[in-house]
């Protein structure tokens, strides 16, 4: 009777420190932009390297904004860092990251975090 009891003493413990959280991460690119620039000579160097992020958190699935919301947002937070107004410069090499964590379906947050290399053309 006393090996039982340990053994479901020991099961009950295990069982309660085991998680049953989630977190997950997605790399993506959600830019549909279509510049087409000649880069057959050295004319440009990269200047910067800026990102912006969003996140928002749902409680029993309520909560926050909707996904493309989300992602606007980062953008625009990365575009405000990214200072186009000096010079001839633009953005490339856009990349968008999506992360999951949380203990789903109670509480989970989801936050986008959008990065970008800030170019300068010289000639």
């Amino acid at each position: 009777m006393k090996k039982i009891i340990l053994v479901l003493l020991a099961a009950l413990m295990t069982v309660s420190l085991v998680s049953c959280g989630a977190n997950y991460a997605v790399t993506g690119n959600y830019n549909m932009n279509n510049t087409q620039v000649q880069l057959s000579t050295a004319n440009f160097n990269v200047v910067d390297k800026v990102s912006g992020s969003a996140h928002v958190s749902y409680v029993l699935f309520i909560g926050g904004i909707g996904e493309h919301q989300l992602y606007e947002n980062a953008y625009s937070a990365m575009m405000a860092k990214a200072d186009l107004s000096k010079g001839s410069r633009a953005i490339g090499n856009v990349v968008t990251e999506e992360q999951v964590e949380g203990f789903i379906p109670f509480y989970w947050t989801r936050t986008i975090t959008v990065s970008a290399n800030v170019i300068e053309f010289t000639k």
